[in-house]
């Protein structure tokens, strides 16, 4: 395999990069492509500003970032739901699988086979367990489609078979999450999107959802995981994306973006030891952030 670099791009500042960031990575079939994207709320709000990304058909993208980075945006924007909260696509374009996306209607999205779990779960509290996925189950491209993803979905959730009559309002928190991702595969998408889905819950349930998004990826199904947990989703991604107020800070391989000395201050916690120390690492890896690179390794 080839080592290359990969350049790094802090908001307001774009550096000659050494290699293709990770918008643009090379050595694969990207399935989903997002080129420029600009994205407002209202007349005035910038969410996203010339946003790049690439999703492989065989990957896990994670994308980090603090509250109000763009992160839940740049989901409602592929899925096709930015109209429901008042933004609009002001430039660039989203392209799944060779196909223009950003023009389409939410319900079109998902037949092309991309399908959003919102962040709060967002399951339907009076109708059962079964109901629940019965619902998910109306975007199938088939019956034998739809027959076959319920077999996956009791193999990965064998609890959402035993609670089937049960209503999901009752449903403890990891549970609903589960009922959440059991409800989105029910239509056998290629490319699932996650919005926080460690948002609420328990360590132990954490870790049992980063297990299920790994193996939702084993058994070919793409992935984009919006997440502020960045220790669970670097080690859940093959890749991943940091944004910060609506632009692209850092990008590369998951490893080496645990590794980097900005995430670990900024991200992960780092190792100061006192709240000043922090402060001071961070205002110091915020200052140097264009002039870094991180490599990896390409196919």
């Amino acid at each position: 395999m080839r080592h290359t670099m990969v350049g790094v791009r802090s908001a307001g500042t774009e550096l000659e990069a050494k290699g293709p960031d990770l918008g643009r990575t090379t050595g694969y079939a990207a399935v989903l492509s997002v080129r420029g994207l600009s994205v407002r709320y209202g007349r005035s709000v910038r969410a996203l500003e010339d946003v790049d990304v690439e999703v492989p058909e065989d990957g896990v993208l994670a994308v980090l970032g603090g509250n109000g980075a763009g992160k839940s945006t740049l989901l409602r924007a592929v899925s096709g739901t930015l109209k429901l909260h008042r933004g609009a696509i002001t430039a660039g374009e989203i392209s799944f699988d060779g196909e223009r996306l950003d023009r389409l209607d939410p319900a079109v999205v998902v037949r092309h086979g991309v399908v959003a779990v919102p962040e709060g779960r967002q399951v339907f509290a009076r109708m059962s367990v079964e109901e629940n996925l019965r619902a998910g189950g109306l975007g199938a491209r088939s019956a034998a489609s739809r027959t076959s993803s319920r077999d996956r979905v009791r193999e990965l959730f064998p609890v959402l078979a035993e609670r089937a009559g049960q209503r999901a309002g009752l449903l403890s928190g990891g549970e609903q999450q589960m009922l959440a991702i059991g409800r989105a595969l029910m239509s056998d998408p290629r490319l699932l999107l996650l919005d926080e889905p460690s948002l609420g819950l328990a360590p132990q349930m954490v870790g049992r959802i980063a297990r299920i998004i790994r193996e939702i990826h084993d058994q070919g199904t793409a992935v984009v995981l919006v997440e502020q947990n960045a220790t669970m989703a670097l080690q859940v991604a093959d890749h991943a994306v940091v944004l910060e107020v609506g632009r692209i800070a850092l990008s590369g391989p998951a490893v080496e973006l645990a590794a980097s000395d900005d995430v670990q201050r900024l991200y992960l916690g780092g190792h100061a030891e006192s709240q000043a120390q922090a402060d001071a690492e961070e205002a110091q890896a915020r200052a140097h952030r264009g002039r870094r690179t991180l490599s990896r390794w390409a196919g």
